[in-house]
């Protein structure tokens, strides 16, 4: 048994040019296709997520540099 194609026939199908084309203004007949996504898609993190993120680099950014000046003070 042979699984039929996902494409109409062209030759039962009406509204076909020769050569399977479409007059202007016609709509194409459709195709098989699958539905629905193969996996679930990850939700984007939240707006608040950058933020916090940010402000722990602007932080850790601001210890690094106190303790870099207590260090030059300090060997001077």
């Amino acid at each position: 048994m042979t699984a039929t194609p996902p494409d109409p026939d062209p030759q039962r199908t009406p509204g076909l040019e020769p050569g399977g084309g479409v007059r202007p203004g016609d709509t194409p007949p459709e195709s098989g296709q699958t539905s629905g996504l193969s996996h679930r898609e990850p939700t984007p993190p939240k707006a608040t997520t950058g933020r916090v993120l940010i402000a722990l680099i602007l932080v850790l950014a601001v210890l690094v540099a106190a303790m870099l000046l207590t260090q030059a003070f300090l060997l001077s």
